[in-house]
């Protein structure tokens, strides 16, 4: 059973408000970081993201940290879950 991912330190919650403004810059998204629920799914009923817009955040999150997210990577359901999930990963790739 994979664990979860890492959640609430503080270099995770400042990688979130951060992937708030990187999300809606790289998209375009008509609306503002605090109207992000960090929590809210990024697919179908959240944000309403589609695989597009997966491939446009994982090339913004390579760009700014450093982390490579890949296509066929088993754990992406999970890593992409919510933008809290998202940060946790980011942060827990950061840390290696």
């Amino acid at each position: 059973m994979a664990k979860p991912l890492p959640t609430g330190s503080e270099d995770t919650l400042a990688i979130e408000e951060e992937l708030k403004r990187l999300i809606i810059e790289a998209l375009s998204l008509e609306t503002t970081p605090e109207e992000i629920d960090a929590e809210a799914p990024l697919f179908g009923d959240g944000l309403g993201l589609d695989s597009i817009d997966a491939l446009e955040i994982s090339l913004v999150v390579s760009k700014a940290y450093g982390v490579q997210l890949r296509s066929d990577d088993a754990q992406n359901h999970r890593i992409f879950a919510s933008l809290r999930s998202l940060a946790a990963h980011v942060a827990a790739q950061r840390l290696r």
